[in-house]
C-alpha cells in the first residue's frame, strides 16, 4: 500500500496542477474573447481541403462562402475530379481545384499545396480550414485579427466536438478532445496551429518555404507549428475561434480516431507522447486501481484518494465547459446536454488516452479519409492503400 500511497499523492499533486492550468484557461479565454478586435481585413484565401461526402458537409462548408468579411475568397480541393462532395460546392461562389492522387505525401497535404499555386495575387493571409468544422459567421475575422501584429507567427483555434444526437461514444469523444483544447493558452511556446482553423501571413507562409517542408509528411498543422517554433515566431491561440465540431460516431470510430491522433503525435511531436503515457497511465493505476482495491478490500484512505481524484478533474472539467460556452454560445443548448459527460466521464477519457498511447508505441499506420499511411518519419509517409473518394 506505501507504492500505492506515493503514486497517489503524486496523481493527486499533478491533478490539481492541471485544475490551476484550467482555471488560467478559464482566464485567458474570458480575456480574449472580451478584447475589442483591430481594424485588420486583409484579403484572405481559405482553403478547405475535402474528400467523400461526410454527415453534415452543407452545413459545415456553407458558412465558409458567407462570412462576415469585406474580400475575401474560398478554394475546395479534391484529389478526385468524380469526389460526390464537388456537386455541393459547386453551388457556392468559390474555386474547385483538383489536386490529383498523392504520392508520397498526405492526400490532405498534397491538397493544400495544390491550392497554395492557386491562390489570388492579392491575397495577404492564407486560412486552413477542415471541412468537418462548423465556424460561425465572424469566425473568419475573428481568426485574421491577431496577425495584425505583425511578430505574431500564426493564429489558431481548435475543436470542440458537439454531439448531435448524443450517445455515450460522441460524449466521451468530445470529453476526450476537450483536454487538448484546455492545454492552449496565453503561453504561444506551447500552443501550436490546428490544421482545421489557422491564419498565417502569406509573407511569412512563403518565406518559411511551408510548402517545401511539407514535402513527404502526413501532418500539416504539426509541421506548420514546427517551422514556425524553429522561427521563434509564437503561435496566438484565438479562443473566439473555437470551432463547433457537430455530429455523432460509435466505439468502433471513437477508438479509430483518438488512436489516430496519437499515432500522429507519437510521430510528429514525439516529446509529448511519453509524457501522456506516462500520466494517464498513472493516473489510470491510482484510480481505476483503487477502485479494484476497494472491490477486494474497504478502505478509508482509499476511499478518500479516489474522491479527491475525481473532485480535482471534475471541477476542471466544469470551469473548462463553462469557458467554452462563451465562444460556442450559438451550441449552447448543446452543450447543456454534455456537461453531464464532462463531470463524469473524464476518468474514461484519461483511460483512453493511456489506450492510445500503448498502440502508438506499436504502429505508425493509420487510416485517413480511406487512404491507409504507414508513418515512417516526419518527412516520410507511405500510403499503403487508398479506397475512392
Amino acid at each position: 500500500m506505501y507504492v500505492y500511497y506515493v503514486l497517489a499523492a503524486l496523481a493527486s499533486l499533478f491533478g490539481l496542477q492541471s485544475l490551476l492550468n484550467g482555471r488560467r484557461f478559464v482566464a485567458y479565454v474570458r480575456r480574449e474573447t472580451s478584447r475589442p478586435l483591430p481594424d485588420f481585413t486583409p484579403f484572405v484565401s481559405i482553403i478547405a481541403p475535402a474528400r467523400g461526402l461526410e454527415p453534415g458537409f452543407a452545413d459545415n462548408v456553407r458558412p465558409l462562402v458567407g462570412q462576415d468579411y469585406p474580400e475575401y475568397e474560398v478554394l475546395f480541393v479534391f484529389d478526385e475530379p468524380h469526389d460526390p462532395a464537388i456537386d455541393i460546392v459547386k453551388g457556392f461562389a468559390a474555386k474547385t481545384v483538383i489536386s490529383g492522387p498523392a504520392n508520397g505525401t498526405g492526400q490532405k497535404v498534397h491538397n493544400l499545396i495544390a491550392a497554395v499555386r492557386e491562390i489570388d495575387p492579392r491575397c495577404e493571409v492564407i486560412v486552413f480550414v477542415d471541412t468537418d468544422a462548423r465556424p460561425a459567421r465572424d469566425w473568419l475575422l475573428k481568426l485574421v485579427a491577431p496577425l495584425s501584429d505583425e511578430t505574431v507567427g500564426a493564429s489558431s483555434g481548435y475543436r470542440w466536438f458537439v454531439p448531435e444526437r448524443g450517445g455515450l461514444a460522441s460524449r466521451l469523444r468530445s470529453v476526450w478532445n476537450a483536454s487538448i483544447a484546455s492545454a492552449l493558452g496565453a503561453d504561444t511556446a506551447k500552443n501550436f496551429c490546428w490544421g482545421g482553423s489557422t491564419a498565417i501571413r502569406r509573407s511569412t507562409f512563403e518565406r518559411l518555404n511551408v510548402v517545401d517542408r511539407w514535402a513527404g509528411t502526413v501532418s500539416d498543422d504539426f509541421t506548420i507549428t514546427r517551422v514556425l517554433k524553429e522561427a521563434k515566431l509564437p503561435v496566438h491561440f484565438t479562443p473566439n475561434c473555437l470551432v463547433a465540431s457537430v455530429g455523432d460516431c460509435d466505439f468502433r470510430e471513437l477508438v479509430e480516431f483518438t488512436t489516430r491522433q496519437v499515432k500522429i503525435t507519437r510521430v510528429y511531436a514525439s516529446h509529448l507522447w511519453l509524457p501522456l503515457m506516462l500520466g494517464s497511465g498513472l493516473f489510470c493505476t491510482v484510480f481505476f486501481g483503487g477502485i479494484a482495491l476497494l472491490l477486494v478490500n474497504r478502505s478509508i484512505p482509499v476511499v478518500v484518494i479516489l474522491a479527491i481524484l475525481f473532485l480535482l478533474g471534475a471541477a476542471k472539467s466544469f470551469i473548462r465547459w463553462r469557458a467554452i460556452s462563451i465562444p460556442l454560445a450559438e451550441h449552447k443548448s448543446k452543450l447543456n446536454q454534455d456537461l453531464w459527460a464532462h463531470v463524469f466521464l473524464w476518468p474514461f477519457a484519461s483511460l483512453l488516452y493511456f489506450y492510445n498511447c500503448v498502440v502508438a508505441g506499436f504502429s505508425r499506420r493509420i487510416c485517413w479519409r480511406g487512404i491507409t499511411y504507414e508513418l515512417k518519419s516526419p518527412t516520410e509517409a507511405v500510403i499503403i492503400s487508398r479506397e475512392p473518394a
